[in-house]
């Protein structure tokens, strides 16, 4: 049953004193950033991430969620920190992005649609940086740019693959001066990475300030801030900046803000939700993308080291849905018994605990149970977890909520109330840019070999040549492999990870190696969950 609150209740159970909410309406509200300081001490962080998911997700959110309703039921002071969903998924492929059942977010729809704005609010400030860019080149004025090397693309929260790439600026002189672009979805721009990575306004005037958006005709970085756009792009994001709370359907406080996603981004909500949420409260759980190999590495290499986070646990979630994909099972076939497919694909989840104790933790495996799911299938997993020796633990989240998750969370505190070491970064910063890629391939992707495509051989000189090599890496690639083919499942040794491009990202922070086809603005599927919905009676249905 749910046992939801008035926002201010939900604010006053973390400690946040009135005067820094911001109210919308009954059950949401934003909070001031002043009150990350005037929170106690910081209390420990939980990372929860995964093993490499099936299309349709693992149900890493409603685990996450399940996590802190768990801890609660034990007395334990906790907040949950999660991004926003976007609304091209919730209209794609897997429909909303709030959890499930018994371990979900509150209120589920505004989350999934609007919500607070945040995402409209960095899709204006990022088109308006466009716009501003275009009616330079239009007008022709000093610094002259040269049209080949207009980097900054339009983004749209959509899915939407006929935008990937266009031409504007038709239709004669006045109409602006024709070229080639294209639209990204909202959570790959770097406006929403500089956002979520940003410790205050300041930082994020800072980061706004440096992104680079095009080359002059002497092959200089020409910058937003050279632009004069910053002012009018920070009026935009003023309340973006703020977190955002709501809470779990058993009101476990949530701070829901930021939405980049880990495939093509650094996959983290935002740095400030966190910080609030640890100043509040003795347990803070939070989550990273897909895959470990993806969000998870992010996490620690992005943002733990920009802003001296460590977790005291990291939780991997894992299904036998998803390890029988990994054993070869087709998509259609998943929901069949197949205790020897689940064991076929546990060198799947091998892999994401020996990248978890890379950075010297030992992760606690979540075995996400679903309806169809047999006990003999449920027991490959758990000899498995005995065999890497690491702790597991079955849940049944979306079915019984915290209850269902208590025995997680008492595994959880054990092992985050152990001492630990600090965690090691995967690589140096000061490595030069192709040796950090090798060593994100092999020890988080398992590849032999790391190959350079000519575009990506000129972008790392280029990089190299304005002083950007010692940024960290956020590789961009398909979530649903190891590789950068996404029909690759399981386990692969020693295949060659294909560069295609090195993007920088100097705004947020970070370069961007685009593997293999990976694209920055997603398609539909052939049935779109947006064919499923409708408002009924003045309800939404359909949206899961």
């Amino acid at each position: 049953m749910s046992t939801t609150r008035p926002i201010r209740e939900v604010a006053s159970s973390l400690g946040v004193d009135e005067e820094y909410l911001l109210p919308y309406g009954r059950d949401k509200a934003k909070i001031r950033l002043e009150a990350i300081g005037a929170g106690g001490s910081p209390g420990k962080l939980i990372l929860v991430s995964a093993m490499t998911p099936t299309g349709a997700g693992e149900g890493k959110t409603t685990v996450s969620i399940g996590l802190s309703q768990g801890l609660a039921k034990l007395g334990r002071g906790v907040c949950l920190t999660l991004r926003e969903p976007s609304l091209g998924p919730t209209f794609g492929m897997k429909g909303g992005a709030t959890g499930g059942g018994l371990s979900s977010l509150v209120p589920a729809d505004d989350i999934n649609l609007h919500f607070t704005g945040d995402f409209h609010a960095v899709t204006a400030a990022h088109n308006l940086l466009a716009a501003l860019l275009d009616n330079h080149l239009h007008r022709d004025r000093p610094p002259h740019l040269d049209p080949r090397h207009i980097l900054w693309p339009r983004v749209i929260d959509l899915n939407d693959r006929s935008l990937r790439q266009i031409v504007l600026g038709l239709g004669g002189p006045i109409q602006g001066v024709p070229r080639e672009t294209g639209f990204e979805i909202t959570p790959a721009s770097e406006v929403m990475a500089a956002l979520c990575l940003a410790e205050d306004y300041e930082d994020l005037r800072t980061r706004l300030e440096r992104l680079i958006i095009a080359e002059t005709r002497e092959g200089m970085p020409f910058t937003a801030g050279d632009l004069g756009a910053v002012g009018a792009m920070m009026t935009l994001l003023r309340d973006a900046m703020l977190p955002n709370l709501v809470q779990t359907s058993e009101g476990v406080p949530a701070l829901v803000h930021g939405g980049p996603f880990a495939n093509i981004a650094h996959g983290c909500n935002s740095l400030v939700a966190t910080r609030m949420a640890m100043n509040h409260a003795d347990w803070t759980v939070t989550e990273a993308g897909f895959g470990f190999d993806l969000g998870g590495e992010k996490f620690f290499d992005i943002k733990c080291v920009n802003a001296g986070l460590d977790p005291a646990a990291v939780v991997l979630v894992a299904t036998v849905r998803a390890l029988k994909r990994h054993g070869g099972v087709s998509k259609t076939q998943l929901d069949s018994p197949d205790a020897k497919a689940v064991e076929r694909g546990l060198g799947n989840l091998g892999r994401h605990i020996e990248s978890v104790k890379t950075f010297a933790k030992v992760p606690v495996v979540a075995i996400n149970r679903f309806d169809a799911d047999t006990d003999e299938e449920v027991a490959v997993i758990q000899r498995a977890c005995e065999k890497h020796q690491v702790a597991c633990s079955v849940t049944d989240l979306y079915q019984r909520g915290g209850d269902g998750a208590v025995e997680l969370a008492e595994t959880v505190l054990r092992h985050a109330e152990q001492p630990s070491r600090k965690f090691d970064p995967l690589y140096s910063r000061s490595e030069p840019v192709k040796a950090k890629l090798h060593r994100v391939a092999s020890a988080m992707y398992g590849a032999s070999l790391v190959t350079y495509e000519s575009p990506a051989e000129r972008d790392i000189e280029r990089i190299e040549r304005l002083g950007y090599s010692s940024l960290p890496l956020c590789v961009a690639k398909t979530p649903l492999s190891f590789t950068g083919d996404a029909t690759v499942v399981g386990r692969p040794e020693d295949f060659e990870l294909k560069i295609r491009r090195v993007l920088l990202s100097a705004g947020a922070g970070y370069l961007v190696p685009l593997v293999g086809d990976v694209v920055r603005m997603p398609g539909l599927p052939a049935v779109p969950q947006a064919t499923r919905m409708d408002l009924v009676d003045g309800r939404i249905r359909g949206m899961v």
